[in-house]
């Protein structure tokens, strides 16, 4: 059957996610850096532009007239403002802010979109993705590594189920993406920490101990000698990781240790833009007050904004 070969490549990427390297394994969540430029104003805009649009675009804004590029941002602006109400936020801005850098994560929905909307309803229903993605094994009554592949399926019915809210077990695109990309969203942690806590919980007494903990990042392989990261690892567990000190992890000690809070730079970044460009001082921004600050957020360069406003409707 023509999906055995996906399903079986599905597999074999789990197998290799869940089985323990020698190298180690990172399973904690980072905000990446809005930009590998720096962030001195006083020199050029390039972070800024590079934050505001995601580094992809801003490379290609050197087409564009000054003239032509106030025209386009003020096109942007009308997209930023959510709640339409003729100005743009600190929140907005932060909102926009995290889309541009993230894009690459709805790439990969719509590459997924295409092959799971199987009716072309513009939804992804629990049945449609089920019948993609383990079809296979549905259909054969006794496929090899049938047991673990119903478990996957039984995990993902839970995610699809946590990603759903509105409990029709229909995706639409925001809620595929939740489901895709769980860590991107806070109705979703829950189930980032859950599934973490399963993977590495080996006796599934529901906590992790140190040896599971360390187990999951490092194999020793007969080599009695650990490196110097592994035991910097076993104090970090026992110093920080483990709060309440009873020898193991529980849910939120999990969750702590792989999504920390971390310093948000696209909040840090959409204060900033607000900052410079408020004229009038009442912590918001118009169109004409981004607009009058084009060089900030743009410069004289040019980027498809089409392909961005776009992508930003979708979502």
């Amino acid at each position: 059957m023509a999906l055995r070969p996906l399903v079986m490549c599905f597999a074999l990427c789990v197998v290799y996610a869940t089985s323990k390297p020698t190298e180690k394994k990172d399973r904690v969540h980072h905000d990446e850096a809005l930009s590998n430029r720096e962030h001195d104003d006083a020199e050029s805009f390039d972070y800024d532009h590079e934050a505001f649009l995601g580094q992809d675009e801003a490379k290609t804004f050197d087409q564009l007239t000054p003239e032509e590029s106030k025209e386009r941002l003020g096109m942007l602006v009308e997209r930023i403002d959510d709640d339409k109400d003729g100005f743009v936020t600190v929140e907005e801005m932060k909102k926009w802010i995290k889309h541009a850098q993230k894009r690459w994560i709805y790439d990969d929905v719509d590459r997924q979109w295409k092959g799971h909307d199987l009716n072309g309803d513009g939804l992804v229903s629990w049945e449609e993705y089920k019948n993609a993605t383990y079809g296979y094994i549905l259909d054969d009554p006794d496929p090899e590594d049938g047991f673990s592949y119903r478990q996957m399926m039984s995990r993902d019915e839970r995610r699809f189920q946590m990603s759903d809210l509105d409990a029709d077990m229909k995706a639409n695109k925001e809620e595929f993406t939740a489901f895709l990309h769980p860590e991107e969203y806070d109705h979703m942690k829950d189930i980032v920490v859950l599934e973490t806590m399963e993977d590495i919980d080996k006796n599934g007494d529901g906590f992790i101990d140190l040896d599971e903990y360390i187990g999951d990042m490092y194999n020793q392989e007969g080599d009695p000698s650990e490196p110097e990261w592994v035991k910097t690892e076993r104090e970090q567990f026992t110093e920080f990781r483990d709060k309440n000190k009873d020898g193991k992890m529980d849910k939120e000690e999990t969750r702590d240790w792989i999504l920390p809070s971390d310093y948000d730079h696209a909040e840090a970044e959409a204060k900033h833009l607000v900052y410079e460009s408020d004229t009038d001082k009442d912590g918001r921004l118009t169109r004409a007050e981004i607009v009058d600050k084009y060089d900030l957020f743009v410069g004289s360069q040019a980027t498809d904004f089409g392909e961005a406003l776009a992508r930003h409707d979708e979502f």
